[in-house]
């Protein structure tokens, strides 16, 4: 029998710049950046996080997927020098791996402070919640380099903040802080620096609680219908409506609402 191997088994087993760790008890998983002091994010390290995000939204033992980092920043962005050395090929798949954590089924919180530059920003602009500490600092610089956003950036702030806003962020190279990001709509939280983890661990908690069918199914929809007209929206919304209703965990939420007790879900 002929055995098959694939560029993921060498990917996982070569992690740099980053770890990964699961809380069984409390369902989830957190990768965290840890190339101090800045958390550069490498070329290959790009693959190794797509690679992570599909292996954990296929474990059982996660619900919910923190992105931290160590240190003062998350990320200052990616090493400079691993744009002219990488091939055209493999540049091409840039956005691809850094949009695994919206292609991921379940929940993705990324907790930012300090820098959050260049793909930094790009993979927290892909992530479902962003909590940011007072201490961010978001931005696109690539303009400083002759060059402008390569994964997804510039299209996903256009769509969460308009043109004019963007433009100003990509077009000149503009910093905005955790508080800009919150007033625009950006970032879902802003706490104190000091609250940064509370606040992350407090927002897991409360998205464990909910049916994990029911959450997959929100994130997918919201995802799908985000360029779609409102008609479609809503006709999809429809369908996704009717195939919960017949989920075990409809029928626990509902018997246990008409009970007067929290609901235990099955993700069925």
């Amino acid at each position: 029998m002929t055995t098959l191997r694939h560029p993921a088994q060498d990917l996982l087993a070569n992690i740099d710049g980053f770890r990964v760790e699961i809380n069984e008890e409390k369902q989830r998983a957190d990768i965290i950046l840890s190339r101090p002091p800045l958390n550069v994010i490498s070329m290959p390290q790009r693959d190794q996080l797509r690679v992570v995000f599909e292996a954990l939204d296929e474990d059982g033992r996660v619900r919910v997927i923190v992105l931290r980092a160590e240190g003062e920043h998350f990320s200052s962005g990616g090493d400079i020098k691993g744009f002219l050395e990488a091939s055209p090929e493999h540049v091409s798949k840039l956005a691809w791996n850094i949009a695994a954590p919206a292609r991921c089924s379940k929940p993705v919180i990324v907790a930012n402070r300090g820098y959050c530059f260049g793909v930094g920003f790009e993979i927290s602009l892909a992530c479902d919640f962003r909590i940011a500490s007072e201490t961010t600092l978001y931005a696109l610089p690539e303009q400083k380099l002759g060059q402008i956003p390569g994964s997804g950036g510039s299209a996903r702030l256009q769509k969460m903040v308009g043109i004019t806003r963007t433009k100003d962020v990509v077009m000149r190279s503009r910093r905005i802080s955790g508080q800009q990001a919150y007033d625009w709509g950006l970032a879902t939280e802003v706490v104190p620096d000091s609250e940064l983890e509370a606040a992350t661990d407090k927002l897991v908690a409360e998205l464990v609680a909910f049916s994990p069918i029911a959450q997959r199914t929100a994130k997918k929809l919201l995802n799908d219908t985000e360029d779609a007209s409102l008609s479609a929206s809503i006709e999809l919304e429809g369908h996704c409506y009717s195939r919960l209703r017949s989920s075990d965990d409809f029928r626990e939420g509902v018997e246990a609402f008409h009970g007067k007790r929290a609901p235990k879900f099955r993700g069925s």
